[in-house]
């Protein structure tokens, strides 16, 4: 039987509690990483339905949904009511502001999470990390 920091599973787990750690230590406890995914994914495509949102960031849609009510009621999003019980979201301003807060530290936060790495082996992590989530990038 190996030992635990020879398997995959507990080595992702590692790098999550690190990657977590490294984004609370950058940008405070005000936003979690999961609604950072959230706001990053309204930003790019505002207006979005909530099940679309979700698949956008690899969330099941009730989970996308308590996390988009903690965002409307911090008032960082609106959420509006669709046909078929669908909701379009959108950040608000003051969402918009947490992001533009935050964005200048989003590099140098990604550079300390990876600085054990040389630059080769950053590239084939990230590739590597996409391959596996189903994500791989064309040409890579």
């Amino acid at each position: 039987m190996s030992a635990p920091y020879d398997e995959a599973g507990h080595l992702i787990r590692r790098a999550h509690q690190l990657a977590v750690a490294t984004f609370h230590d950058t940008h405070g406890r005000e936003v979690t990483p999961v609604q950072y995914a959230l706001l990053r994914a309204l930003e790019d495509a505002p207006g979005i339905d909530q099940v679309t949102l979700a698949e956008k960031v690899a969330l099941d849609t009730s989970t996308t949904a308590d996390i988009a009510t903690r965002l409307e009621a911090k008032g960082w999003i609106v959420r509006e009511l669709l046909a078929r019980r669908q909701r379009a979201l959108r950040l608000t301003p003051a969402g918009e502001a947490v992001l533009a807060r935050m964005q200048p530290h989003v590099q140098p936060m990604q550079h300390a999470l990876l600085a054990p790495l040389t630059q080769q082996e950053r590239a084939d992590l990230l590739r590597l990390l996409g391959k596996l989530v189903g994500l791989e990038r064309n040409g890579s």
